[in-house]
C-alpha cells in the first residue's frame, strides 16, 4: 500500500526561512567571535563594541564595531598592533570563515527541515 504525503509548500518555505534566519544568527555570531580575536586591543573598548545583528525580514546579517575609531583601526595598515592583533580584523575572517558560515546556515536549514 503506497504512503501518501501532502505537500504544503508554504509551510515548508516558512520553515526554510526560519532556518535561514537561525543560521544567519549563528554565522554572524561565529564571525563576531573570530573577529574579536583579531581586533586591535588597548583597553578592549573596541572589542567590546562588536555586535552581530540579523534582519529577519531581509534575511541579512551584519557584524559591526561601534567606536569612533573602529573604521580607522580596521583600514589603517601602517598601525602597529599587539601580537595576533591586526587591521582588517573583520574583513579577513569574513573571507577565511566564509565556508564555515555557509555550513552553519545550511545546518540550521537542514535542522528545520527534519523537525
Amino acid at each position: 500500500m503506497p504512503v501518501y504525503r501532502q505537500w504544503n509548500g508554504s509551510r515548508i518555505l516558512g520553515e526554510i526561512r526560519v532556518g535561514q534566519v537561525q543560521g544567519l544568527t549563528v554565522a554572524a555570531e561565529h564571525l563576531l567571535q573570530v573577529s574579536r580575536t583579531l581586533v586591535p586591543i588597548d583597553e578592549a573598548t573596541l572589542e567590546r563594541s562588536g555586535v552581530a545583528s540579523v534582519d529577519a525580514s531581509e534575511r541579512r546579517a551584519a557584524v559591526s564595531y561601534d567606536t569612533p575609531y573602529a573604521v580607522i583601526q580596521h583600514e589603517e595598515l601602517t598601525y602597529r598592533h599587539d601580537p595576533g592583533r591586526q587591521a582588517k580584523y573583520l574583513e579577513q575572517p569574513f573571507h577565511t570563515e566564509k565556508n564555515t558560515m555557509i555550513a552553519l546556515v545550511a545546518a540550521e536549514v537542514r535542522r528545520k527541515m527534519r523537525g
